[in-house]
């Protein structure tokens, strides 16, 4: 790495950097240890002497600002900061893991050495092809939870400086942030910056849909904020009188949220009326309970504005399984819209800020376990099976990171946290492998349920299991928890050696007791995987083993008598295997040059050079990205495809930026949905701006109509995403036309 001396400017902005962290530092509760500080700074600056990041600003600013996040944002203390300072020495400079351990002690070098045995792979620069440093990562959990907490830190300043990178970078870096860091930071409590990693992972693959929807959001910014003050004001003194010491903040949506909403809706940002939440950070009387505090100020809410009776939240009796208590309540504000106030007291508030640190702080004993501990509990169970598939492990983890909670009993009246959308068999498999594995059914408030019934908050459950009963197939169907399916595809695994174990000693006995087939024994196996269109032997072995394969025949098999016939061509064959088949001439497929991470798409090359992908029918004017497979064949994804975001989290170096440079000489089938009031002549007015006003050609038509109200699909044919859109808007102002929308296209 070439290094440059750094100016009396660079040095001077450095220092002040490092002075604006002691500041920080200084304002925490924790014990001062400014001395190892200033050591761990002297001491990473001097071994970064002279580097600089892709930005050109020097890259010790990376490691004060990741230290920064540590202690301003997430809580941390001393020790993280020094290693957050110190965490990128070993992996980039001669230093080793036993020098800071000398220099440093050996907590600090155990984070350091964590740190950068994570640093390759799914979060590194190589892109690896499978998820095994993801693996990596969540072992340090058993180790030191800092470890994930500066991780996540490092990744945020990343995301925040990630316009220095090329486009096929930033795609790769926010589809790994947008899959795994962003729901990692929401499991562990780090809810402001799961939301600041997911609006910037937005940001850089959706540039133009985020620049669009941040400016409306500045123009109406003002106005929410004026409307904040008018619902404020009655709940400010109604708290005042009651002598509470609090604050009450204005939370405005970001943009990412905001846009999830438009399209869970389908509605245009005028239409997203939830903009802003209320939140009331209040300090509690010590002679009452919080939980009791937190209702009476609930009560002194709706005592002035109408609550909605559906949407009241109550986080404090049943805290989130990543330790978030809050008591949630909508009202209706005085220009009759629906807005939600939050009621937390301080230390509510700085664990949902700060996450797991500002959790374990408050702990009070050994026996104080949330359940975020639990689920930490549950990924050091999940670790402990180093065999598995590192990719299916990701997604199966993956699962269990975002996913919101139901409550249940167990017949003991003991309280289970469950993901939403768990099922009986889910459950089976929490309380332990045996039970999920031997599981026939379960008794839900003593009424009977099959292994597939969906979990209900409040539900008591029983679990019934058989020694008969063993895991099938299609219970990874039954299953949505991680737990579950990495215990299914264990089971699977072991059943699997077994067949194969089993298959491989009865083709060796067949083989050995024909003295004809041991003569050559390679040969006669090699013949048997020919004849039964197999490519290896474990995969012979298993079928062998399962009785798919019988070998009473494996001699006629592997040495077939041949009659008069098989010596002259042709004799007895069909008249379909005389064609003599004609190789097609390689084609040779256009690939970016060496070095290039980007692509230009054009009427020549679509559909030749590069493929359009199946799952998500990019066409012209599509936010799109290349992935460049094994065999040389790149494919067009939209950015947004669920396929391209785990492509973009597992294969980053194989990622190429693409843009559009068509000519609507090609014309790409779409999908549109309409609704609409079944008036008589409405969709002849939607027929005629479609062929005559659009001279747009149509491949199929799927009407129907009830209780008034006609819904459709339209498949058209369109030049690119600009026609499609002029197209909708004009179809969106036909009377009694109520939603056009273009949807997935099925194949």
């Amino acid at each position: 790495m070439q290094k440059t001396e750094f100016t009396q400017a660079e040095e001077q902005m450095i220092r002040l950097e490092f002075e604006a962290l002691l500041d920080d530092y200084a304002r925490t509760p924790h014990r001062q240890k400014v001395e190892l500080i200033t050591h761990a700074f002297n001491f990473a600056h001097k071994a970064h002497y002279g580097v600089r990041r892709l930005s050109g600003e020097p890259y010790i600013m990376h490691p004060l600002a990741v230290a920064r996040i540590c202690v301003r944002e997430i809580g941390l203390g001393s020790t993280s900061i020094c290693a957050a300072l110190l965490h990128d020495v070993v992996e980039d400079t001669d230093y080793t893991t036993e020098d800071i351990a000398g220099l440093f002690g050996d907590k600090i070098a155990q984070i350091v050495d964590g740190l950068t045995k994570i640093s390759g792979g799914v979060f590194g620069e190589q892109a690896s092809e499978q998820a095994e440093n993801f693996r990596k990562l969540l072992l340090t959990i058993s180790d030191d939870i800092r470890v994930v907490l500066i991780k996540i830190a490092d990744r945020l300043h990343n995301m925040r400086t990630l316009g220095a990178q090329p486009k096929n970078k930033q795609y790769k870096i926010a589809g790994e942030t947008q899959y795994i860091y962003a729901p990692l930071a929401h499991r562990l409590g780090l809810f402001p910056i799961k939301t600041e990693l997911e609006d910037l992972s937005f940001k850089y693959e959706h540039p133009e849909t985020w620049q669009e929807i941040h400016d409306k959001l500045e123009a109406v910014k003002q106005s929410q904020m004026d409307s904040f003050e008018q619902f404020a004001q009655p709940i400010r003194e109604r708290l005042t009188s009651m002598g509470y010491n609090f604050t009450l903040k204005a939370r405005i949506k970001t943009v990412y949220s905001i846009w999830k909403k438009m399209v869970s809706k389908q509605c245009a940002f005028e239409d997203v009326y939830d903009l802003m939440a209320v939140r009331i950070i209040f300090t509690p009387f010590e002679t009452m309970s919080e939980k009791d505090q937190c209702w009476m100020i609930y009560s002194a809410i709706t005592e002035i504005y109408r609550p909605h009776p559906e949407r009241i939240r109550d986080w404090i009796s049943t805290p989130k399984a990543n330790g978030y208590e809050a008591l949630h309540v909508t009202v209706m504000g005085t220009h009759g819209e629906w807005i939600e106030v939050q009621i937390r007291t301080l230390r509510m508030h700085e664990i949902a800020e700060h996450g797991y640190a500002a959790h374990w702080k408050y702990k009070t004993g050994e026996s104080d376990d949330s359940e975020l501990d639990k689920w930490l509990q549950e990924i050091k169970d999940i670790l402990a099976h180093p065999d598995k598939d590192a990719m299916e492990f990701l997604g199966n983890f993956k699962l269990n990171l975002f996913a919101q909670e139901v409550f249940v009993f167990t017949p003991a009246g003991e309280l289970k946290t469950m993901p939403q959308g768990s099922t009986a068999l889910d459950f089976a498999f929490m309380l332990h492998s045996e039970l999920g594995e031997h599981c026939i059914g379960a008794k839900v408030n003593h009424v009977l349920v099959p292994l597939s019934y969906q979990l209900k908050g409040g539900d008591q459950i029983e679990i019934l299991t058989s020694n008969s009963q063993h895991p099938r197939k299609e219970w990874l169907d039954m299953v949505t928890t991680a737990k579950a399916k990495d215990g299914l595809n264990q089971y699977f695994r072991r059943e699997e050696r077994k067949y194969i174990k089993h298959g491989e000693r009865l083709v060796e006995d067949a083989i050995a007791m024909d003295k004809d087939l041991a003569v050559n024994h390679d040969q006669a196996l090699a013949r048997l995987l020919n004849y039964h269109h197999i490519t290896t032997p474990n995969e012979l072995f298993l079928e062998v083993g399962q009785g798919a394969i019988r070998l009473d025949d494996i001699h006629d098999i592997v040495l077939p008598k041949r009659g008069w016939r098989s010596y002259i061509p042709f004799i007895g064959k069909r008249n379909n295997d005389l064609t003599v088949p004609v190789a097609e001439p390689k084609k040779e497929i256009v690939k970016p040059k060496k070095g290039e991470h980007a692509i230009v798409l054009t009427d020549e090359n679509l559909g030749k050079d590069y493929l359009l992908s199946n799952c998500c029918h990019p066409i012209p004017g599509d936010e799109v990205l290349g992935y460049l497979d094994e065999s040389g064949k790149m494919h067009i994804h939209k950015i947004d495809c669920e396929e391209a975001q785990l492509l973009k989290t597992s294969y980053g170096k194989r990622i190429y930026s693409a843009t559009w440079n068509t000519h609507r000489v090609q014309s790409f089938v779409e999908t549109i949905e309409l609704m609409g009031i079944d008036k008589f002549g409405v969709f002849i007015h939607v027929l005629q701006t479609i062929t005559t006003d659009f001279h747009i050609n149509i491949r199929t038509i799927n009407i129907s109509s009830e209780d008034g109200i006609f819904r459709g699909t339209m498949e058209i044919y369109v030049y690119d995403r600009s026609e499609l859109n002029d197209l909708l808007k004009a179809i969106r102002k036909i009377e009694n036309i109520q939603e056009v929308k273009r949807i997935a296209r099925e194949d």
